[in-house]
């Protein structure tokens, strides 16, 4: 994937660069709309993960991983896990998650990542 064009700023004498609001397009990462709504929804984990109070042992056994596996995985070596396995891992963490399927307004639909089934978002894949 080609990176986006970015606009260069300036206030005052500081000159800089506007982010296309998804850094691993900005990055000329591959699949970078999948890139965000992993990372968005490791960093859920992260937070229940931290919320419940868990080492990275007793994470590691609720998501039948390896500890040096839950390591990479909350310091975003995100290559070995697909978008499915997360969700999967939400689920085991004790979350429930909401999938919606509506007609798209604009032709073209998208995959909407959220908090809640409202209309929050925290990422979203498609064109």
């Amino acid at each position: 994937m080609k990176k986006p064009k970015l606009k260069t700023k300036r206030l005052g004498d500081i000159e800089y660069t506007e982010s296309s609001g998804n850094v691993f397009a900005d990055l000329g990462i591959d699949n970078p709309k999948e890139a965000l709504a992993k990372s968005k929804i490791v960093l859920k984990i992260q937070t229940i993960i931290k919320k419940k109070k868990l080492t990275q042992a007793k994470a590691a056994k609720i998501l039948k991983l390896s500890q040096p596996k839950i390591s990479l995985l909350l310091r975003g070596y995100l290559e070995d896990f697909s978008l499915e396995r997360l969700l999967r891992f939400l689920n085991d963490l004790g979350q429930d998650v909401y999938i919606s399927i509506v007609a798209s307004h604009s032709g073209h639909g998208s995959t909407m990542i959220g908090d809640s089934p409202s209309n929050a978002r925290i990422a979203a894949l498609g064109k």
